[in-house]
This record gives structure tokens, C-alpha cells and sequence, in this order.
């Protein structure tokens, strides 16, 4: 079993509820190819760098799964043919890093930024 980071992007229209059902989706497709699930990061709406198919901001979902090639093919097949995804992703990794939010915003105290100036 291979270990892949995957990420859809959604429109920039889609309610909660219809962002839960292509979540859903796409694990039943998953898990009905012989893949498992680690992790499912919803990373909210963000702007696109370029705008696509007149839509300037996507709704991005970001799967970390374990599976074979046919699990991954199998899941691209039926991202290209929906009409409610912008783009799609697929990585290839040799581990997961389950610990780092990568979204998260760091907030800084003022002392903690003038430390981080005088440092510079």
C-alpha cells in the first residue's frame, strides 16, 4: 500500500451540507477500492491564484489515504467527469505528517514580534 496526499477543490458556491456529501463520496470511493482513510483536513475557502471557470476562490478538502495505484486511478476517473470540482491532486509521499496545520494561522505577541525584529 502506497501512502498519497490528495486534494479536491470545490466551488466557491457550495453550501456546507454539499461539501459533506462530496466529502463522503469520494471516501466511499476510496474505501470500495481497497484504500483507508488517515486523515481529512478541510482547509475552507481560499483564494485561487488564477481564476478558473469564473470562479476566484475554492473550497479546498485535503484526503490523506493509503492505497494502490488502482485506488487512486479509480478515484481520478470520477473527479474528472464532476462538474462540482475545479481541480484535483495527487501526491505520492514516502510518510505522513499528521502533526502540522499548515492553515493555522500563529498569532505573535508584540513581545514575541520584537524579539523576532531585533533577531533580524
Amino acid at each position: 500500500m502506497n501512502l498519497y496526499e490528495h486534494t479536491i477543490i470545490a466551488k466557491q458556491s457550495h453550501s456546507a451540507s454539499q461539501l459533506k456529501s462530496l466529502k463522503t463520496k469520494y471516501l466511499n470511493i476510496i474505501e470500495k477500492n481497497e484504500g483507508e482513510i488517515i486523515k481529512i483536513d478541510d482547509w475552507g475557502l481560499l483564494n485561487l491564484s488564477h481564476e478558473i471557470n469564473n470562479n476566484k476562490k475554492g473550497n479546498y478538502i485535503h484526503f490523506k489515504l493509503k492505497g494502490s495505484g488502482l485506488t487512486v486511478s479509480e478515484l481520478e476517473k470520477n473527479e474528472k467527469i464532476d462538474n462540482n470540482l475545479l481541480r484535483f491532486l495527487t501526491v505520492r509521499v514516502k510518510k505522513f505528517d499528521l502533526d502540522k496545520n499548515y492553515f493555522k494561522q500563529e498569532t505573535y505577541s508584540n513581545k514575541e514580534v520584537k524579539e523576532k525584529k531585533n533577531k533580524e
